[in-house]
């Protein structure tokens, strides 16, 4: 029972850590919050479902494709919304990403119309047994394409050139610019990988739980919530959160309630907020006045 709940945790917390990396990887770079973040996640889900669900279309290529234009609906989200605004305050870019969730939603709503949709099952119902352990595979596949997108985009911020050329951009726009960096195409490769992880996030998501036009709201809010209570603008810290949050949520759900279960992220964020509000990984910041 115990290792069920920790292998169901890890693979809801694996999720939430996918977007809460789109979210901090946008405030590292731009100082914002988005909080559409959990719209590119429901987008992804349902548009996978046309493909694969409604159009015959086989999974591996489906999640190319969905990934694909999820992330042309990155680059549209940074051009329409967020380079007119760029110079603005940082409220009012806040804004209009509330107003950007709003948005996908209404769409996903006549596109797809408000009816759960039920993604089907790519492993067809079967089950891993491990002695008197069962195991869903979908889990397992969960973890492990996490797992394999974490140490890839790892590499790539860290050991590629581009990476290099965002990292700057993330630390300083202008020195960066002075330095030969092309900072408007680092701020939309940003924003591409930003809605990749949300809609990659969206397609792990769909199969475990029915498709809604509000899953992204859990998603996006859980995935602000890691991202706080791991520090906020830190990577390790985001995926800390968020794996720490999945198992919270798995082990509260069976040993005390499932109805407070969309209450526990926000109870462990206010305790953070009360107790260590630098969050797990956060640094002591002092400001000289």
């Amino acid at each position: 029972m115990v290792i069920q709940l920790i292998v169901n945790g890890l693979a809801m917390g694996f999720i939430y850590a996918l977007a809460a990396l789109g979210v901090v990887m946008l405030y590292n770079a731009l100082g914002i919050v988005n909080f559409a973040q959990g719209e590119f996640a429901t987008l992804g889900a349902f548009i996978a479902y046309s493909l694969i669900a409604e159009m015959g279309v086989p999974y591996p290529l489906g999640f190319v494709v969905t990934v694909m234009i999820v992330a042309a609906a990155g680059v549209l989200f940074e051009r329409i919304v967020y380079r007119p605004l760029r110079h603005k305050h940082f409220l009012t870019v806040i804004v209009s990403t509330i107003g950007v969730m709003i948005f996908f939603r209404e769409f996903e709503r006549i596109v797809w119309k408000p009816i759960p949709r039920f993604f089907p099952d790519i492993f067809e119902g079967r089950l891993i047994t491990i002695g008197n352990v069962v195991i869903v595979p979908q889990h397992v596949f969960i973890i492990g394409v996490a797992l394999v997108l974490m140490v890839s985009l790892y590499l790539f911020l860290n050991k590629t050139s581009v990476g290099a050329k965002m990292r700057a951009t993330a630390q300083d726009q202008e020195t960066a610019s002075l330095m030969g960096v092309d900072v408007e195409k680092m701020i939309v490769l940003t924003f591409v990988i930003s809605a990749c992880l949300g809609a990659i996030a969206g397609v792990l998501f769909a199969p475990i739980f029915f498709i809604t036009i509000d899953m992204g709201g859990t998603v996006g809010l859980t995935a602000f919530c890691a991202s706080i209570i791991g520090g906020f603008g830190s990577i390790p810290g985001a995926i800390c959160g968020a794996l720490l949050l999945g198992l919270v949520e798995v082990f509260g759900a069976a040993y005390v309630s499932s109805v407070y279960k969309p209450a526990v992220a926000f109870m462990l964020m206010i305790a953070f907020l009360m107790f260590r509000p630098r969050g797990i990984f956060g640094e002591k910041v002092s400001v000289k006045v």
